[in-house]
């Protein structure tokens, strides 16, 4: 699968519901262009599910699980051809844009990826192997590295960041090509960050025998 050609993308849309993040956005983008009915289908409840752990606080609105649904469509910009249990919302629907969300505040493991990423890695876990699950782990891994960019004044090593995913998804999600990982240059150049002045990298640490 092309993944770089999927997972990025430099020239950016602005999102119609940020509050979920790019990467939610990425997969819908994805989603939507699966050819194979049955296994969009797939793709689309794996993203609800997504939608829901990242927004706990929705399961005590009312229709819950059908604002979720109406969220999808309206980021697909209503091109998302699913079987969905609800009535396929329309533009003209829908008069009012969706309430803006908080994100939830939980204890993790590296504070520096955020309670978001954690609750990615949770619902890549319970994702069959396949090429699904394969986009949504080298997202995930990206996603890590630029968080560790921006958060430390250093520069790290693409095997950091996946040992950090191994050891966050308990060594079920690992990255064996580190070919996958988006160039650091290119990583802060996104953010506005002079390579140049980045001197110090962090290393993986060697295990003691």
């Amino acid at each position: 699968m092309g993944y770089n050609s999927l997972e990025y993308n430099t020239q950016r849309r602005k999102m119609q519901i940020p509050e979920y993040g790019r990467n939610v956005q990425r997969m819908i983008n994805y989603a939507v262009k699966i050819e194979n009915r049955e296994e969009r289908n797939k793709a689309a409840k794996a993203i609800i599910e997504v939608m829901g752990q990242l927004n706990p606080h929705l399961r005590d609105v009312d229709d819950y699980k059908h604002k979720l649904w109406t969220h999808l469509f309206i980021m697909s910009d209503f091109k998302m051809d699913c079987d969905s249990p609800y009535e396929k919302p329309t533009p003209e629907s829908l008069a009012e844009k969706p309430a803006r969300m908080k994100y939830p505040k939980n204890k993790i493991r590296f504070g520096h990826f955020g309670n978001y990423v954690q609750k990615m890695i949770e619902e890549a876990v319970k994702l069959e192997d396949g090429e699904e699950k394969e986009f949504l782990k080298y997202t995930i891994a990206n996603l890590m590295k630029r968080h560790y960019l921006v958060f430390h004044t250093g520069n790290v090593e693409d095997k950091v960041i996946a040992d950090h995913l191994s050891e966050l998804s308990k060594g079920k999600l690992k990255i064996d090509d580190l070919n996958v990982f988006t160039a650091t240059n290119q990583v802060l150049k996104q953010y506005g960050i002079q390579p140049n002045k980045r001197k110090k990298v962090v290393k993986p640490k060697k295990r003691k025998k």
